[in-house]
């Protein structure tokens, strides 16, 4: 019997769309290790070019311009607008796609981020292909731009975005209730006393993650400032992603500190990070608050981007796992709060449970082995 052949397609290399086809990839290993699998940037196979362009467009829009951001995202007038562009964009790419199909000969393919969901759902039109094509949706809200008919399955993180997709004209059967894939290891378990051993950390006093995605965005230095007001004994483990100068300016401030500081760059063990944590603070990434679900953890949001990191923080407020924090100098008295009142804790925990898929990663690599 010959290797199950699999296509993983993302844009972005730090992005959740990459993190969430490796954690995708590492879940079909672990369930057949012969399967043979391709994890592409799509951007950058296709056009590397148009891959730089459109990346500092968009980290240009939601630094400068979020309002604009916000009218685009899930605009059905906009996209259908735009919808020639796409079709013209599509057929471009379309004769690349099908020389690294016809060289590959994948039995599924499977995509983290629209763009080339609609690249593979135009290659399956234009050459009358039946290759099984899923879309995995990482965020709390499905946009308009996810909508095609060539694609077999919708993975979709809850009830309610499947509800949203049904009014958007999808057939209920063609969509999976799975969740967001993020790293198995992140249901491995831990021994928090031996990490925060390791890393120095108290294993008597609070423990915050403050993080910012993996580009360390938002409001970081402003939280810090604002948790050096209160005079709860507490430590921070600061993570800042590929963003250096953060880095950089809170690691020369870290003995001035009144609180207990740990900063860390690009970190590799936010699962770990995560277990000996009691509350995060983040922006509201669809990978990190699938993680934070499966380990229990209480999130303040901050700063949510408009679009799809907005949406996010609705619907995990709605649900009760996690607090909105509009002004981050008032973070202060929200994280007092929640440590003075040990059952707002607990119930942010029993919330988490309720909407958690911690097995995602696992269940979705099963159905994409099933369509081979």
């Amino acid at each position: 019997m010959s290797a199950k052949r699999i296509v993983l397609m993302y844009i972005s290399e730090v992005s959740g769309h990459h993190s969430a086809t490796l954690a995708v990839e590492k879940a079909i290993r672990i369930i057949n290790p012969t399967a043979e699998i391709l994890n592409i940037n799509a951007f950058n196979y296709t056009n590397p070019v148009s891959e730089k362009i459109v990346n500092r467009i968009y980290m240009g829009m939601i630094k400068t311009t979020p309002g604009v951001w916000d009218y685009l995202y899930d605009n059905p007038k906009i996209a259908r607008k735009i919808e020639k562009i796409k079709n013209s964009i599509n057929k471009f790419n379309s004769p690349k796609l099908k020389r690294l199909f016809d060289r590959f000969k994948p039995d599924v393919v499977a995509c983290t981020q629209a763009f080339p969901c609609g690249m593979v759902a135009y290659y399956k039109k234009n050459f009358n292909s039946d290759l099984p094509l899923v879309a995995i949706l990482t965020d709390y809200a499905p946009h308009s731009y996810w909508i095609y008919d060539k694609i077999d399955y919708y993975i979709t993180p809850s009830e309610e975005v499947k509800a949203r997709l049904v009014k958007k004209g999808v057939k209920p059967e063609n969509i999976k209730t799975l969740g967001i894939p993020f790293d198995p290891e992140f249901n491995d378990n831990i021994s928090k006393t031996e990490v925060m051993k390791r890393l120095g950390l108290s294993l008597n006093m609070p423990t915050i993650l403050i993080m910012g995605g993996g580009q360390g965005l938002g409001p970081i230095k402003t939280i810090v400032a604002s948790l050096e007001k209160t005079k709860m004994e507490l430590q921070e483990i600061i993570v800042t992603g590929t963003n250096k100068r953060l880095y950089r300016s809170i690691k020369r401030k870290v003995k001035k500190y009144k609180k207990r500081v740990f900063v860390f760059g690009y970190a590799r063990n936010i699962n770990e990070l995560m277990d000996i944590s009691d509350i995060i603070i983040t922006k509201p990434g669809g990978i990190t608050t699938a993680e934070a679900l499966a380990k229990k953890l209480p999130m303040i949001i901050v700063n949510p981007i408009p679009g799809q990191e907005a949406s996010n923080a609705a619907y995990l407020t709605e649900q009760g796992a996690a607090i909105k924090v509009d002004d981050p100098k008032n973070i202060n008295l929200v994280v007092e709060d929640l440590f003075s009142n040990p059952d707002k804790l607990d119930n942010m925990r029993k919330s988490s449970v309720g909407i958690s898929k911690p097995n995602a990663s696992l269940d979705i690599a099963r159905l994409l082995l099933d369509l081979c």
